[in-house]
């Protein structure tokens, strides 16, 4: 009966949401929601989504317990180098449109596309880019657009561009304003929407490893197809791509690869 209540309760979401929990992981995603479920007082999964129906904060909540916000500025920093020392100046070399498009998928709250723009503002090339930044969550989204950070969040990035991104108020760190206008913010359902063409680069990472095999498939498959020829897609550290050829892709260094 268990695993009925979660099954059903996975179509109601479908239904409600678009969104498809049975494409996550399910130990996971089982155990976030039940440890949800039963804080809020519900000892089924049936009473939990009936409360949904007409609660719409609680709504809100399960949504934001369903997608995963951990980020930080330059997290993993060695791989954020490699992007700025090589695969950046080469993407900017071989572009052959007056603008250099790139995508933040999953970009949560926003330090990853951020990141992205400071490294394009130091390349001198903010101004003739197109700098894309979704998420499903859009609570996630309202503080990437506040752009207002503790400095946790701030720990692996470099103190020149703390001073020159950042402005500090009452312990906390905004970012400028220059950086904010550069960034397109939208809510995007990675697994049901659709991909826009032609980037350079798309960043997608510690957001695979909460999927299913059968849906990362269906998204590195959507990724190379938004990828230019030669473009770059760029993972998480626990997400390695054992066989890109099936997606058209090649190995351009750890956790980068190229479209062919």
């Amino acid at each position: 009966m268990e695993e009925l209540d979660f099954d059903q309760f996975i179509t109601f979401i479908k239904m409600k949401t678009n969104i498809d929990l049975a494409q996550y992981k399910e130990v996971q995603m089982k155990r976030r929601l039940t440890t949800l479920r039963d804080k809020r007082g519900f000892s089924s999964f049936k009473q939990y989504s009936e409360a949904l129906v007409n609660d719409k904060q609680l709504l809100v909540e399960l949504l934001d317990r369903i997608t995963i916000n951990v980020t930080e500025f330059f997290r993993n920093p060695a791989r954020w180098e490699v992007l700025y020392n090589r695969f950046l100046p080469e993407l900017i070399q071989q572009s052959t449109s007056s603008k250099l498009k790139v995508w933040s998928a999953a970009c949560s709250t926003g330090e990853e596309p951020y990141t992205l723009a400071m490294l394009l503002h130091e390349l001198q090339v903010l101004q003739r880019s197109e700098l894309h930044a979704t998420d499903l969550d859009i609570q996630a989204l309202q503080k990437a657009q506040e752009a207002i950070y503790v400095d946790r969040s701030l720990r692996d990035t470099p103190p020149a561009y703390v001073q020159r991104y950042f402005v500090e108020e009452d312990g906390q760190y905004r970012i400028t304003d220059k950086l904010k206008q550069a960034i397109i913010f939208r809510q995007q359902n990675l697994l049901a929407d659709t991909f826009e063409r032609n980037f350079d680069l798309i960043v997608c990472r510690n957001v695979m490893i909460y999927f299913t095999e059968e849906a990362k498939t269906i998204l590195y498959t959507k990724f190379a197809e938004a990828l230019k020829p030669g473009g770059i897609l760029f993972v998480g550290s626990t997400e390695q791509i054992f066989s890109p050829a099936l997606f058209g892709l090649e190995t351009a260094d750890t956790f980068f690869y190229r479209k062919l």
